[in-house]
């Protein structure tokens, strides 16, 4: 374990200065969204879709909706503070917190990315006994392992070969999503009455906040930031950093699209083929009720995904953890050495036989939970001038930032108050 001054290479400057960009075109410039991309399709999406779809229908659709528009304007604000600042957001925090404020920070945001790891372990070892039989707790080690060399590939053959493998497995997860959809009986009607937002009891108000969790998720916005500065830089010029700024858009728009509308789908596949299905609150009940319902080519296509999700979407959580650690604590541990570590509270809840789809589903509220702490520093920091200059964000920017925070707040005090009362 080493002490640092800063966890990247490039110089910390101000607004349109620092190391060149590297001339590229625009598609050459994508990547880094899709690498963040993954957290929202990690198996605790697969729960809590799942479980909304098929115990409630289309009630929900309009939560997925939003959280994706919601998690298109924080990840391009996650990835402009880095661009423009050449410094992830932990790292602009760290430097502008106090001591114990900083370690307190850290520990909360380390939590957040615990149980994040946790969700993609559960997720991946579920997927291998679907497929294999595999015990939980050995496929929960199996996944680590693999995780470990992804997680070498990036430190071995770098950023932009890791975006390529995590992109392939983005691939895989669409596929295996999608597919079932093709074959179920959507309702028309049914879907745009799930568009109107509302809820249905207190049960539905802990699932909508599952369900925003694990779409708007706090180390996706924690690592974007570091994906674009590393693969970047700080741009040359206010004419570079523009371009790197509009590309970035397109980056965010087209990696969410991939990732909501795999999202979306596996909501509609629960309400179309799994509602009242007995035994659809898990994923290995809904995996066999697909089995059942839609064929077992298209259970073990649903399983596979369920895999490459777990896969890719443990490896980008740890990468994530590395981030909050480094830019909060200034302290760097080896990336496989922290997955290693990062691991265990994954296999003992495995290996304690607790519900794997009720822990993948209530580590999701948790991430709720530590979404405003990652927010409301983000949208200070990016309507900063003195730190963003010229590129701080713009009112009308502002005004929806605080509005979409607002209502993450608001139903996040409401989840707590309704487990502080017994109702949820």
């Amino acid at each position: 374990m080493t002490r640092h001054r800063e966890a990247s290479a490039f110089p910390r400057t101000g607004p349109a200065t620092g190391r060149p960009a590297r001339r590229a075109s625009g598609v050459g410039l994508l990547g880094p969204a899709f690498v963040a991309a993954i957290a929202y399709v990690d198996p605790g999406n697969v729960a809590a879709n799942l479980t909304a779809g098929a115990e409630y229908g289309y009630l929900l659709l309009w939560v997925l909706v939003a959280a994706n528009v919601m998690a298109m304007l924080v990840q391009y604000l996650s990835a402009k503070v880095g661009l423009v600042t050449g410094q992830s957001l932990p790292e602009l925090l760290g430097g502008r917190l106090r001591k114990w404020p900083r370690r307190l920070y850290w520990l909360q945001a380390e939590l957040v990315a615990a149980a994040t790891d946790v969700a993609e372990v559960i997720g991946g070892a579920l997927a291998l006994y679907l497929l294999f039989g595999v015990p939980l707790p050995v496929g929960g080690l199996i996944v680590g392992l693999v995780s470990m060399l992804l997680l070498a590939v990036q430190s071995r053959r770098g950023q932009r070969t890791f975006e390529f493998v995590v992109i392939g497995l983005l691939g895989i997860i669409t596929i295996g999503f999608l597919a079932g959809l093709l074959f179920s009986p959507l309702d028309g009607p049914g879907m745009l009455e799930g568009l109107v937002p509302r809820f249905q009891g207190t049960q539905t108000v802990l699932l909508a906040a599952s369900m925003l969790g694990a779409t708007v998720m706090p180390h996706a916005v924690y690592l974007h930031s570091a994906l674009a500065r590393d693969r970047h830089g700080a741009a040359h010029t206010p004419r570079g950093l523009k371009r790197l700024l509009s590309v970035t858009r397109w980056d965010v728009a087209l990696s969410l699209v991939v990732a909501g509308g795999v999202n979306i789908a596996m909501l509609l596949l629960a309400a179309a083929s799994l509602r009242g299905v007995e035994g659809t609150d898990t994923i290995a009940g809904a995996h066999a009720a697909i089995t059942d319902a839609l064929g077992p080519t298209i259970g073990v296509i649903f399983a596979v995904g369920l895999l490459a999700s777990g896969l890719a979407s443990t490896s980008v959580g740890c990468y994530a953890g590395a981030t909050i650690m480094s830019g909060l604590l200034r302290v760097r541990i080896p990336m496989v050495a922290r997955r290693a570590i990062t691991l265990v509270p994954a296999l003992i809840i495995l290996a304690m036989g607790v519900d794997p789809t009720w822990a993948l589903v209530m580590s999701q509220v948790l991430l709720s939970l530590g979404l405003p702490f990652a927010l409301i520093p983000l949208a200070r920091l990016t309507e900063n001038r003195t730190l963003m200059g010229v590129f701080r964000n713009g009112t009308a920017l502002r005004v929806v930032t605080w509005i979409v925070i607002g209502l993450i707040v608001t139903l996040n005090l409401l989840l707590i108050w309704l487990i502080a009362t017994g109702q949820a």
